[in-house]
Protein backbone atom coordinates (compact mmCIF):
# COMPACT_ATOMS: atom_id res chain seq x y z
CA UNK A 1 0.00 0.00 0.00
CA UNK A 2 1.45 3.41 -0.82
CA UNK A 3 0.78 7.03 -1.47
CA UNK A 4 -0.39 7.18 -4.96
CA UNK A 5 0.09 11.24 -5.69
CA UNK A 6 1.52 14.56 -4.30
CA UNK A 7 4.37 15.31 -1.73
CA UNK A 8 4.41 11.25 -0.83
CA UNK A 9 4.48 9.67 -3.91
CA UNK A 10 5.54 6.51 -3.85
CA UNK A 11 5.73 6.40 -0.01
CA UNK A 12 4.53 3.22 1.77
CA UNK A 13 2.12 2.73 4.15
CA UNK A 14 1.60 0.07 7.21
CA UNK A 15 -1.05 -1.55 7.80
CA UNK A 16 -2.06 -3.61 11.37
CA UNK A 17 -1.83 -7.38 11.35
CA UNK A 18 -5.06 -9.76 10.56
CA UNK A 19 -8.61 -9.01 8.76
CA UNK A 20 -9.95 -6.12 11.16
CA UNK A 21 -8.80 -3.44 9.39
CA UNK A 22 -9.35 -3.55 5.24
CA UNK A 23 -7.43 -0.38 3.94
CA UNK A 24 -8.42 1.09 0.44
CA UNK A 25 -6.61 -0.50 -2.32
CA UNK A 26 -4.07 1.34 -3.84
CA UNK A 27 -6.92 1.24 -7.39
CA UNK A 28 -9.49 1.97 -5.67
CA UNK A 29 -8.10 4.78 -4.31
CA UNK A 30 -6.66 6.17 -7.72
CA UNK A 31 -9.81 5.92 -8.82
CA UNK A 32 -11.71 8.19 -6.36
CA UNK A 33 -8.81 10.77 -6.50
CA UNK A 34 -9.34 10.55 -10.04
CA UNK A 35 -12.71 11.70 -9.67
CA UNK A 36 -12.24 14.20 -7.00
CA UNK A 37 -9.50 15.73 -8.25
CA UNK A 38 -11.84 15.76 -11.92
CA UNK A 39 -14.90 17.80 -9.64
CA UNK A 40 -12.14 20.01 -7.34
CA UNK A 41 -9.51 20.49 -9.32
CA UNK A 42 -7.17 21.26 -6.38
CA UNK A 43 -6.89 19.85 -2.85
CA UNK A 44 -5.19 23.30 -1.84
CA UNK A 45 -6.08 24.11 1.80
CA UNK A 46 -9.51 21.62 2.04
CA UNK A 47 -10.57 20.13 5.19
CA UNK A 48 -10.87 16.77 5.38
CA UNK A 49 -12.32 14.30 7.40
CA UNK A 50 -11.42 10.38 7.39
CA UNK A 51 -14.13 8.39 9.37
CA UNK A 52 -13.28 4.36 9.67
CA UNK A 53 -9.57 5.82 9.13
CA UNK A 54 -7.99 2.60 9.79
CA UNK A 55 -4.77 3.04 8.18
CA UNK A 56 -5.32 6.43 7.45
CA UNK A 57 -4.67 6.19 3.27
CA UNK A 58 -7.29 8.34 2.17
CA UNK A 59 -6.86 10.90 4.31
CA UNK A 60 -2.96 10.91 4.21
CA UNK A 61 -3.58 10.95 0.09
CA UNK A 62 -5.78 14.19 0.74
CA UNK A 63 -2.65 15.59 2.43
CA UNK A 64 -0.15 14.59 0.16
CA UNK A 65 -1.86 16.19 -2.98
CA UNK A 66 -2.16 19.78 -0.77
CA UNK A 67 -5.15 19.18 1.75
CA UNK A 68 -4.94 21.99 4.91
CA UNK A 69 -6.26 19.35 7.78
CA UNK A 70 -7.30 16.16 8.11
CA UNK A 71 -9.21 14.64 11.20
CA UNK A 72 -8.62 10.66 11.07
CA UNK A 73 -11.50 8.99 13.12
CA UNK A 74 -10.45 5.10 14.04
CA UNK A 75 -11.32 3.37 17.27
CA UNK A 76 -9.17 0.01 16.82
CA UNK A 77 -6.22 0.08 18.77
CA UNK A 78 -3.85 -2.02 16.10
CA UNK A 79 -5.19 0.77 13.48
CA UNK A 80 -4.66 3.60 15.75
CA UNK A 81 -1.00 2.22 16.08
CA UNK A 82 -0.76 1.85 12.21
CA UNK A 83 -2.06 5.35 11.52
CA UNK A 84 0.00 6.87 14.27
CA UNK A 85 3.36 5.57 12.73
CA UNK A 86 2.26 6.28 8.85
CA UNK A 87 1.48 10.12 9.97
CA UNK A 88 4.63 10.34 11.90
CA UNK A 89 6.89 8.37 8.87
CA UNK A 90 5.42 10.96 6.40
CA UNK A 91 5.43 13.76 8.66
CA UNK A 92 2.27 15.04 7.71
CA UNK A 93 1.51 18.47 9.78
CA UNK A 94 -2.47 19.15 9.73
CA UNK A 95 -3.31 15.62 11.17
CA UNK A 96 -5.81 15.51 14.07
CA UNK A 97 -6.24 11.92 15.28
CA UNK A 98 -9.48 11.38 17.52
CA UNK A 99 -9.36 8.03 19.13
CA UNK A 100 -13.36 7.52 18.98
CA UNK A 101 -16.07 5.74 16.79
CA UNK A 102 -16.97 7.25 14.27
CA UNK A 103 -20.63 6.66 15.52
CA UNK A 104 -20.07 9.63 17.84
CA UNK A 105 -18.06 11.87 16.02
CA UNK A 106 -20.02 14.75 14.74
CA UNK A 107 -16.81 17.06 13.54
CA UNK A 108 -16.98 19.57 10.62
CA UNK A 109 -17.37 21.69 8.86
CA UNK A 110 -15.45 19.79 6.33
CA UNK A 111 -14.61 20.10 2.22
CA UNK A 112 -14.28 16.37 1.81
CA UNK A 113 -15.45 13.18 4.19
CA UNK A 114 -14.30 9.63 3.55
CA UNK A 115 -16.29 7.11 5.11
CA UNK A 116 -14.91 3.52 4.47
CA UNK A 117 -17.32 1.62 7.41
CA UNK A 118 -17.07 -2.17 7.95
CA UNK A 119 -19.18 -3.76 4.81
CA UNK A 120 -22.68 -4.20 5.00
CA UNK A 121 -22.62 -2.42 8.36
CA UNK A 122 -24.83 0.59 7.49
CA UNK A 123 -22.72 3.04 9.36
CA UNK A 124 -21.52 5.17 6.15
CA UNK A 125 -25.06 6.18 5.93
CA UNK A 126 -25.88 6.26 9.50
CA UNK A 127 -22.75 8.45 10.31
CA UNK A 128 -22.69 11.13 7.39
CA UNK A 129 -26.19 12.83 8.17
CA UNK A 130 -24.48 13.62 11.80
CA UNK A 131 -21.61 15.75 10.52
CA UNK A 132 -21.94 19.71 10.13
CA UNK A 133 -21.65 20.06 6.79
CA UNK A 134 -22.38 22.89 4.39
CA UNK A 135 -23.96 22.59 0.78
CA UNK A 136 -21.50 21.52 -1.71
CA UNK A 137 -19.21 19.40 0.33
CA UNK A 138 -18.47 15.97 -0.63
CA UNK A 139 -18.83 12.68 0.54
CA UNK A 140 -17.03 8.88 -0.43
CA UNK A 141 -18.35 5.80 1.39
CA UNK A 142 -16.80 2.65 0.24
CA UNK A 143 -19.52 -0.46 0.85
CA UNK A 144 -19.52 -4.23 -0.55
CA UNK A 145 -20.01 -3.71 -4.30
CA UNK A 146 -23.98 -5.37 -3.63
CA UNK A 147 -24.45 -2.66 -1.08
CA UNK A 148 -26.81 0.58 -2.10
CA UNK A 149 -25.92 3.84 -0.52
CA UNK A 150 -28.80 6.68 -0.19
CA UNK A 151 -28.51 9.54 2.47
CA UNK A 152 -30.74 12.25 2.60
CA UNK A 153 -29.49 15.79 2.03
CA UNK A 154 -27.10 13.97 -0.48
CA UNK A 155 -27.09 13.76 -4.26
CA UNK A 156 -25.77 10.35 -5.73
CA UNK A 157 -22.79 12.33 -8.37
CA UNK A 158 -21.18 8.53 -9.06
CA UNK A 159 -20.93 4.90 -8.27
CA UNK A 160 -17.72 3.02 -8.93
CA UNK A 161 -17.33 -0.64 -8.42
CA UNK A 162 -13.60 -2.26 -7.99
CA UNK A 163 -13.40 -5.63 -7.43
CA UNK A 164 -15.40 -6.15 -3.98
CA UNK A 165 -15.46 -2.64 -3.20
CA UNK A 166 -17.86 0.02 -4.61
CA UNK A 167 -17.81 3.79 -4.22
CA UNK A 168 -19.92 6.12 -4.09
CA UNK A 169 -19.22 9.66 -4.02
CA UNK A 170 -21.99 11.72 -2.85
CA UNK A 171 -22.34 15.81 -3.23
CA UNK A 172 -24.05 18.17 0.13
CA UNK A 173 -27.51 19.16 -1.03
Amino acid sequence: MRIISGQWRGRTLIAPEGEATRPTADRTREALFSMLTSRLGSFEALRVADLFAGTGALGLEALSRGAGACVFVERDHAALAALKANIARLGATGAEIRAQAAEGFAGGPFDIVFLDPPYRSGLGVKVLPRLALEPGCWASIETAFDEDVEVPGFAVDAVRRHGKAKLTLLRKL
